[in-house]
């Protein structure tokens, strides 16, 4: 199947919904949203989750909890229409959906507003639920909260939960102030928590995928919403979910294909090493004509059949002493990206296509695909959104092409040992790989530090199953 975006029918009836947001990064909007999530699911109501702003952790402890896909609606990666639209199909048949906004209700990297949770709250016509963290304040909060909610009038702040409450003393004071000052209800509080469940890494929570009690975490959260939310009222805030736009909606089509072995194979290194992909991009392969097989450098000695390879990010660091060490993989790997197999990768992926990690605790040989060795700093080198403009010819974007996406990474190049003609991208924004470019390209290899999202990059995923079918036709080698 391949996604064509057609004008999406009228709405009959508002999906109910929340967005979750508050007034800075760190406040509990994911633990809220988690806590949320699960105790509705456990009622027996079907949540759609999402999440706002460039993030795979978040997104991944929110689908867990939701038992189903968590999508991206990132308003600057991605067009409005585009982003209604996917609002719109993943919203189908579900009775609630529950949106993690990022870092401040206002916030967005302008002025204007234009790409912040307020306004993604707004376009998708939406009560807000502002997380407050309640450390050391009390009749302040009603000042703040007032101001929030007189900001932009067209923002429907619907409620408060109040996070790292201190006692019932504190609570009440809270509660009392915030709604005789401002009008605006508290519908829940949770006390300082005496154990950590959700460990941070780097800016995030740890990936689901790195620890065995994933599943125990998500339940007690759970338990704390229970108790401490009011999960009745926040199901009539959502209620008051205003129609939304309409944008273009996801449709699909068929695509050619006799049977699934007309369709090239596209290999996907996906464990607790390589863990980051947006299920759109995902999604998208599979609807421009790929099947998708997943593996892992880390239980698999060697790599299935494949026509074309996609690395995602992750956190290869973690693992180099396992990367390395599975000799059979990278020196198959090695091999068919020099007779020419179709490899995309990002971030993570591109660390484990050099040759070499520089860590504290000792050098780690990779795959040795692109001539570059890698350090890592305690402080990120390459932090936000990105702007790309496409400037030397590459097997998957067009020179000219401007690209939006994201990076987040502590590695940054030791030793490159390529030239400038291996270098597609110049960097319009963001830090990129080196000297302000980005885009490593050998043969039919292009790695990026940079994210993109399909959604926001249709072109992508049509041309990495192109040149699959063009790899499978006319330069696999025949099987031994």
């Amino acid at each position: 199947m391949h996604t064509i975006l057609k004008q999406a029918p009228a709405i009959s009836q508002p999906t109910p919904g929340i967005v979750v947001a508050a007034l800075r990064g760190g406040s509990g909007k994911t633990i809220f949203s988690v806590g949320i999530i699960a105790a509705l699911r456990s009622l027996g109501k079907s949540i759609a989750p999402f999440k706002k702003g460039p993030d795979y952790i978040d997104a991944g402890w929110l689908a867990l909890a939701a038992g189903r896909p968590c999508y991206n609606l990132d308003t600057f990666l991605i067009d409005r229409d585009t982003i209604l639209g996917s609002y719109h199909a993943h919203t189908q048949h579900i009775d609630l959906a529950v949106i993690e906004g990022n870092r401040g209700l206002y916030d967005c990297i302008s002025t204007d507003g234009e790409t912040s949770t307020a306004e993604l709250a707004k376009l998708l016509g939406l009560p807000v639920i502002l997380c407050i963290d309640a450390t050391k304040t009390t009749r302040t909060m009603a000042a703040v909260v007032g101001g929030i909610n007189a900001f932009d009038p067209d923002v429907h702040i619907g409620g408060v939960v109040l996070n790292r409450v201190a006692g019932t003393r504190h609570r009440s004071i809270l509660t009392r102030s915030i709604e005789s000052y401002t009008g605006i209800p508290v519908l829940g509080a949770v006390p300082k928590l005496k154990e950590q469940r959700f460990p941070e890494r780097h800016m995030g929570l740890v990936p689901t995928h790195e620890h065995h009690w994933a599943q125990p975490a998500i339940e007690a959260i759970r338990s704390v919403a229970e108790k401490h939310l009011d999960l009745q009222r926040i199901q009539r805030l959502a209620a008051t979910a205003t129609h939304a736009e309409n944008g273009r909606a996801l449709k699909t089509e068929a695509v050619k294909v006799r049977t699934n072995s007309d369709r090239p194979i596209i290999g996907i290194l996906r464990d607790a090493a390589f863990q980051f992909y947006y299920p759109e991009n995902l999604e998208a392969l599979e609807s421009a004509g790929a099947s998708l097989v997943f593996t892992s450098p880390l239980t698999e000695k060697h790599l299935p059949p494949i026509d074309a390879l996609y690395i995602g990010g992750g956190f290869p660091e973690t693992h180099a002493r396992e990367l390395e060490a599975n000799t059979p993989f990278r020196n198959e790997l090695k091999a068919l990206a020099d007779n020419g197999l179709p490899i995309y990768a990002e971030c993570g992926g591109l660390m484990y296509l050099g040759e070499r990690l520089h860590l504290e605790d000792g050098n780690f040989d990779m795959a040795g695909v692109l001539p570059v060795i890698f350090g890592f700093s305690k402080r990120p080198q390459g932090h936000g959104y990105t702007i790309i403009r496409v400037e030397k010819e590459n097997p998957y974007f067009p020179v000219g092409t401007r690209l939006l996406g994201h990076e987040f990474h502590y590695s940054s190049v030791n030793a490159w040992h390529g030239c400038d003609e291996n270098l597609a991208f110049s960097m319009q924004r963001g830090n990129g790989f080196i000297d302000g470019k980005d885009g490593v390209c050998i043969n039919n290899v292009l790695a990026t530090y940079t994210h993109i999202h399909a959604l926001g990059t249709p072109s992508w995923a049509t041309a990495l199953v192109n040149r699959a079918k063009w790899y499978r036709n006319h330069a696999k080698p025949d099987p031994m």
